[in-house]
């Protein structure tokens, strides 16, 4: 006889359950409510419509379907009595009844039930009254940090305290604001407890009860287990640090005192029992209750499972667990890595496309969903934690890679993903397992992975020259196919230095590669030359395929933002040499410069100016002293930026190395250059004095650039003296040109206007200080008045490029702009432009103009998305839609756009065409407000340019786009400081 099964939930849980419970023989059917996209692929199992909000509908939907057992994965429906009313009408239920259920359900009840049953807990108070709770935090002789909304509450009903503070704020958040509703009508406030946390599941008819092996969750959002607490980023499974001795005290005095309590009170608990277990030093205690099972544990428990899961929850419903006690595999590890949604645990896009699965699975990945849908041909995202990957091996370091490997292959826009999970464990594992060649610290395999990972970032990098692929002896490069005639070789070679260390310990590895490969382009672009190949070597102790991709990703990066062929590299796993989690890099970079065009030129003179280019921040040198001055302000890199507050330390310390390829290597081969000093370890004062004559020193105005808030933090904190910043720190600068007062224009336009003349040349008495530098203390010192920001929305259609000069203009203010991107709105989806605004962090949305049968209802959509947004000013960047009169005044002097002429000459679509008919020497680009009549309104700035006797439409279009990209930021700025706006009379 075969039986038909109705599993509740629609989680990685209940995938897992239903993956599971498909091996059996004895199941025909699984119907799953609601189910997600991956429940309806497993076999046997069907999704199904039931209101499974209505305990009625469920149960006359079991009844007319013949329903042999229903399992019922989340707590909400348990505790609002759905196991009772099925048991009633005669439905077996693997879950236990509402008033077991209260266990979860009031961590008031769970809190008094542990004290009066003898169970090991932390001390704690129940209140009511919001004061009493604060009094009791007050003066409590123990941390009592721990605030609990009593109810249900999502996950998101606790709250751990760094100090008394924040957990008298916790109370009046839960109890005053309101911000749980009901749930935190009680709380708990209890005694913070320090030790490894576990999960220990237990299967229980009521009186027998069979204890699953141990898990352990990963709560936190971040590696390091740092950000915010989520549902679960991932979890393995089984969890070595609890020893056997530890788990005899747990099934004693945690697991038979529980089951026997809740008899006692008549509360027989039949399902999975949950317990949150804290190891501490005097010995394990319960952090809390679960009345089903857990998620993610679940997804790493049950592949462990060798029995057949349908029989041991029939017998429990039955009382009799002893004939179906779950039998499970040996020397078999399970890890689990949660793959969320940008946004997540916070508000999230919905409806991105999943690739990568069918190749995940190739890995041997097991796949359980979460929160996806199908839509049309595809699946997509539906929830914050989208999908499991989970690998079983017998080492648990090469499980953990197995998965990670998976989450890597699996796509979907704005991925995230922990990459450390089972981090405390690895290391600590038995030493008695069979030593295999992998355990003894080299894993070919491992290496293998990683460079069929690899693959496809480093042929993104390819350029003209590049000869071949990555995997061979060496890497080729065909000079002839570059385009030179007579060139020199230059080469460079860096590291990244200390910055390292900070990488290591926040978990951030993304941009380390961008800084490696900015610090040797950059120095070979101070030669004259322009990178054409780049090489990396990573050394590691033990390779992590998941740590290493990412570093390299950020190699190709900033091959890409170099525009230099990543074409080879070595990676050495050293066991012995690195610790484990540590790694060194080191980069080489070759390029080629014309004879004619090397650098520093001789002909550097009196009076000639010194053009800076501001540096992203501390780029890659100074950092023992840095790691120094956080280590002395008592920080870690995972708090606020005292200097910066939207961001965390670590972010702002790691942000990568400016690289200046695109924005010099044109001024450099047209000859406006005289020389280049990249302001490396040795600052300001030992960089520009490599690159001048004899005779001259450089003489620089900090009034004349901006020095980020960091160095001034540095300063103040380490109490860095001006000689020590400027010799160490670039203080803004991160590249400086030397350069003739008539070519200082070009050479800023070539830029995109990020360059500033900071300083002039001037000659010098022998013995005289090569860099003088006036005005260093009171730039560092000054404070602008807080700034008010205008909020920003931006219509774009296409790559973006008028957009992306907005956001490095803001980004390059570092905080002093007073405008702010809130929104980019496409109506055409994939484009560059989109993509550009979401690496910048900027919301996007996309709204087709297609189906609107009156263009003014298509705009009125706009203004509801754009006045949701809080936007006040709206940029036309290159938006191929004319807009509606209508729309224009409920704007009035608010909307903005660029033409590609100075108008009012040349209106309308075809300006560069106008103007090569026109036969004029000059053009250029008009910002102006913007109103019903075509390129009409009041004209707010404009930039020129020559038209050469040869120029083409295009060649005119690319370089009227450089001046747009420097005038449209400008104009931006004036408006959002109001130095400029529309009047009535327009």
């Amino acid at each position: 006889m075969y039986d038909k099964v109705l599993v509740i939930g629609n989680g990685g849980r209940e995938h897992a359950i239903v993956w599971k419970l498909a091996q059996s023989p004895r199941i025909q059917t699984i119907y799953v409510a609601p189910g997600n996209a991956g429940t309806s692929t497993e076999s046997k199992a069907v999704n199904v419509d039931i209101d499974v909000k209505s305990n009625k509908a469920v149960v006359d939907w079991c009844k007319a379907n013949g329903i042999a057992l229903v399992a019922i994965g989340p707590e909400e429906y348990l505790c609002r009595g759905l196991a009772d009313d099925l048991e009633a009408a005669g439905v077996k239920c693997f879950g236990p009844s509402a008033k077991a259920a209260e266990i979860e359900a009031s961590k008031a009840f769970s809190k008094d039930f542990m004290a009066k049953h003898g169970i090991p807990t932390a001390q704690y108070q129940n209140f009511e009254n919001a004061e009493s709770a604060k009094t009791y935090i007050r003066n409590a002789d123990f941390p009592a940090l721990v605030v609990k909304a009593s109810g249900l509450a999502a996950g998101k009903g606790v709250i751990v305290a760094a100090d008394k503070t924040e957990a008298i704020a916790a109370i009046d958040t839960i109890m005053k604001d309101k911000v749980l509703g009901s749930a935190g009508d009680t709380v708990v406030v209890e005694e913070l407890l320090d030790g490894d946390e576990i999960s220990v599941l237990v299967f229980s008819d009521g009186v027998n009860y069979s204890i699953m092996p141990p898990a352990q969750d990963h709560k936190r959002l971040k590696d390091g287990d740092q950000g915010p607490n989520t549902g679960g980023m991932g979890a393995y499974c089984p969890c070595p640090l609890v020893s056997d001795q530890v788990m005899e005290q747990i099934k004693v005095e945690v697991v038979q005192r529980t089951l026997d309590g809740m008899r006692k009170d008549g509360r027989k608990f039949v399902g999975v029992l949950f317990a949150g277990i804290m190891l501490t030093k005097s010995g394990p205690k319960v952090l809390e209750f679960n009345c089903r099972f857990g998620d993610p544990e679940t997804e790493s428990v049950l592949p462990l499972l060798e029995s057949d899961l349908y029989e041991t929850m029939l017998a429990c419903t039955e009382g009799n667990l002893p004939r179906a006690v779950p039998v499970w595999k040996k020397n078999l590890y399970a890890v689990g890595v949660v793959l969320a949604s940008g946004g997540y645990p916070q508000s999230y896009p919905k409806g991105k496309i999943i690739t990568g699965l069918e190749k995940a699975r190739e890995h041997g990945v097991q796949i359980f969903h979460a929160g996806t849908a199908k839509s049309e041909n595809h699946i997509v995202t539906s929830g914050g934690r989208v999908m499991v990957c989970l690998a079983t091996h017998s080492d648990l370091r090469t499980a953990k890679q197995l998965a990670q490997l998976g989450a890597e292959i699996v796509h979907f826009e704005g991925k995230f993903f922990r990459h450390d999970i089972a981090f405390r464990a690895i290391g600590r594992v038995s030493k008695k397992d069979p030593l295999t060649y992998s355990m003894s610290g080299v894993d070919i395999a491992a290496g293998d992975r990683l460079v069929k990972s690899i693959t496809a970032l480093t042929d993104s990098t390819k350029r003209p020259g590049t000869m071949g692929s990555i995997g061979g002896f060496g890497g080729l490069f065909d000079l002839k196919a570059a385009g030179y005639t007579d060139p020199i070789l230059v080469s460079g070679t860096d590291g990244v230095g200390t910055k390292l260390k900070v990488a290591q310990s926040f978990h951030f590895h993304d941009t380390i590669g961008i800084d490696l490969v900015a610090m040797c382009v950059n120095d070979i672009l101070a030669q004259g030359a322009e990178p054409l190949f780049f090489l990396d070597y990573f050394a590691c102790g033990k390779l992590d395929p998941g740590v290493a991709k990412q570093v390299i990703a950020g190699i190709a990066e900033g091959c890409r933002q170099a525009k230099c062929s990543l074409i080879g590299g070595e990676t050495a796993e050293m066991p012995g040499m690195y610790a484990i989690g540590d790694y060194d890099l080191a980069g080489f970079s070759v390029g080629a410069v014309e004879r004619d065009r090397v650098l520093p030129r001789s002909d550097i003179k009196d009076g000639d100016v010194i053009i800076g280019f501001p540096s992203s921040g501390i780029h890659s040198n100074g950092y023992s002293l840095v790691r120094k001055v956080v280590e002395r302000a008592g920080l870690r890199y995972g708090d606020r930026a005292p200097f910066e507050e939207s961001k965390r330390l670590g972010e702002v310390l790691l942000t990568p190395t400016k690289i200046y390829i695109k924005m010099l290597l044109n001024a450099v081969k047209k000859g406006y250059i005289k020389a280049l000093a990249h302001i490396t370890g040795g600052g300001l004062t030992e960089n520009i004095p490599r690159v001048l004559p004899p005779g001259y020193g450089a003489f620089l105005d900090c009034n004349n650039w901006v020095i980020q808030p960091v160095f001034k933090w540095i300063a103040n904190e380490g109490n860095i003296g001006d000689e020590e910043m400027l010799r160490t720190f670039n203080c803004g600068l991160g590249m400086v040109a030397i350069a003739s007062p008539s070519d200082a224009q070009a050479i800023i336009d070539e830029s995109e206007g990020q360059g500033r003349i900071v300083g002039q040349i001037l000659a010098i008495e022998e013995g005289s200080p090569k860099v003088n530098v006036r005005n260093f203390q009171e730039s560092l010192n000054t404070r602008a008045d807080k700034i008010v920001k205008r909020k920003f929305g931006v219509l774009i259609s296409g790559s973006g490029t008028n957009l992306q000069a907005l956001i490095d203009h803001i980004e390059n203010m570092k905080g002093r702009s007073a405008a702010e991107i809130v929104l980019v709105i496409s109506n055409v989806d994939g484009v560059e432009g989109l993509r550009r605004a979401q690496r910048a962090g900027i919301p996007t949305k996309v709204i087709s103009h297609k189906g609107y049968k009156v263009r003014a209802e298509y705009d009125m959509k706009l203004h509801e998305a754009l006045t949701a947004a809080g936007v006040e000013f709206i940029i036309l960047a290159g938006f191929m839609r004319i807009i509606t009169a209508e729309f224009i005044n409920k704007w009035p002097g608010r909307i903005i756009n660029i033409h590609p002429s100075l108008l009012p000459s040349f209106k309308g679509h075809d300006a560069h065409r106008q103007v090569l008919a026109a036969g004029v020497k000059i053009t250029g680009c008009t910002v102006h407000f913007v109103v019903p009549e075509i390129d009409s309104g009041a004209i707010i700035a404009q930039g020129a340019t020559t038209v050469e006797l040869d120029d083409t439409e295009e060649t005119l279009q690319e370089r009227v786009k450089k001046v747009e990209h420097r005038v449209f930021p400008e104009a931006m700025e004036m408006v959002a400081q109001g130095k400029v706006f529309l009047q009535p009379d327009g």
